[in-house]
């Protein structure tokens, strides 16, 4: 089978291309939303005993659909109500379903700070994230290389916008690690296989240097799994199916929160 992140990447080569052909990068830069404070994805992770980012996804390639049923504002309404650090929003579309229209409801409804998950590989879609409202944006060290992921960075800080940079091994990190990232994501799903387990998290935890804000990402679904991995310095959790998989995700959010804080 063709890694499906090979498939996502070509799709999303397309796609961007597509639109600077459409909508110039000045267009962007024009928008109300991109002289905006951007509001620290990183330091909120920092200073909060629960560390939730909370995730808003209708659908996966290795789930299908997860929730289509719920609205972006909601979700994001009750996420600010349950107090997490921060929201991902999928912008993808033909995969998870999503879109910067989604970015766009869910910085309309809240002040919380807003991480853009999409598959980035080019400068212009760090302009639309802040034009369309984004605090943050995701890198995946498994579709860029060193140079790309130092540019994007760059460029993304420039723009005022923390980094989240994702990882999944060893080497993804080993070629990562520079000043220009806030945070960096262990992703627990292995992406050959999409089996999860938070082990990974935990091996790598201690090659993460501490100037960086340590997220551990996907398959986290208890209490008892966040607080074993705090114990490894992880001060973030990125936690999406386990709430949207729920009829009211934003609920899920406060019962779950509201545990852990206790």
């Amino acid at each position: 089978m063709e890694n499906i992140l090979d498939k996502i990447v070509a799709d999303k080569q397309k796609e961007v291309a597509l639109k600077k052909n459409l909508i110039p990068v000045k267009q962007l830069e024009n928008s109300v939303l991109f002289d905006r404070k951007t509001n620290s994805l990183a330091s909120a992770l920092r200073n909060d005993q629960a560390g939730i980012i909370a995730e808003h996804k209708r659908r996966s390639p290795s789930k299908a659909v997860i929730n289509q049923k719920v609205s972006v504002q909601d979700v994001a309404l009750g996420y600010q109500t349950a107090g997490v650090c921060g929201m991902s929003v999928l912008t993808d579309g033909k995969y998870f379903g999503g879109s910067l229209d989604d970015l766009i409801l869910a910085r309309a409804s809240v002040k919380t700070p807003l991480l853009r998950k999409e598959f980035i590989i080019d400068e212009y879609q760090l302009l639309e994230a802040k034009a369309h409202g984004a605090d943050a944006i995701l890198l995946i060290a498994a579709i860029l290389s060193r140079e790309t992921i130092t540019s994007l960075s760059q460029f993304a800080k420039s723009l005022s916008l923390d980094v989240l940079l994702e990882i999944h091994n060893q080497e993804e990190l080993e070629k990562s690690i520079m000043p220009s990232l806030d945070m960096l994501g262990v992703n627990n799903r292995n992406l050959k296989t999409f089996e999860v387990s938070t082990d990974i998290s935990k091996t790598l935890s201690t090659q993460i240097p501490d100037d960086f804000v340590k997220v551990s990402e996907s398959g986290i679904s208890t209490i008892e799994a966040i607080k074993d991995l705090k114990q490894y310095g992880y001060k973030g959790f990125l936690i999406g199916e386990n709430f949207m998989k729920t009829e009211n995700p934003g609920t899920s959010a406060i019962e779950f929160i509201k545990n852990l804080k206790k």
